[in-house]
């Protein structure tokens, strides 16, 4: 079973995009804040991590920098999912390898499951 970390301080939406994700066979363990997440992502080393930018504690593109810097973290698969444009963006995002950047906003939990899944394939 393929593993999915999804990182997003707003409850009710990551509550939305786990069921979504293990209604569709994966199994998601999900964190709120930027640092939860880094430690989540040690810890439970998912295929993939859907990661919001604004987060408490350790905003999205600081805990992928960090987690960049580990022997397991520098090749993980990241989708950035958030409600910030492109170009608002952190411009070093553009050198943290990331698959994909989806703003929330512009996508529903179906469209967002089929980017996991053809990401993953």
């Amino acid at each position: 079973m393929q593993k999915v970390a999804s990182i997003e301080d707003d409850k009710p939406i990551a509550a939305m995009y786990q069921f979504k994700l293990e209604a569709a066979g994966y199994q998601v363990k999900v964190a709120h804040d930027g640092q939860a997440g880094l430690e989540l992502s040690e810890t439970f080393q998912p295929d993939i991590i859907l990661l919001d930018l604004r987060m408490p504690h350790l905003s999205g593109d600081k805990m992928l920098e960090k987690l960049r810097q580990t022997d397991w973290g520098k090749n993980i698969r990241v989708i950035i999912l958030t409600n910030i444009s492109k170009t608002e963006a952190p411009a070093s995002l553009r050198l943290l390898n990331v698959d994909r950047y989806m703003v929330k906003a512009h996508h529903t939990p179906q469209q967002i499951l089929d980017v996991v899944k053809e990401v993953l394939a």
